[in-house]
């Protein structure tokens, strides 16, 4: 399938179809995922079990930097 852009206000939009849309599971409140490899643009929609574990890993590095200061903060 061949897609061209199309302009939205000051940027560029990409139409999903629907039937891509719909095997995807996709709607209009998952979170989608946008990278590249320098080469290609890839965009895949954010699963929880992914988005959760994402969060965790922030969570917990957040914890190691202002652990201390958040506990005295909430005292």
């Amino acid at each position: 399938m061949i897609k061209r852009l199309k302009k939205h206000g000051n940027s560029l939009a990409l139409v999903i179809d629907r039937a891509i849309l719909d095997l995807l599971k996709i709607d209009p409140d998952t979170p989608l995922e946008i990278s590249t490899d320098g080469q290609v643009l890839i965009v895949s929609p954010v699963r929880d079990s992914e988005h959760q574990e994402k969060f965790e890993k922030s969570l917990e590095k957040i914890n190691r930097k202002y652990g201390r200061a958040l506990k005295r903060l909430s005292e």
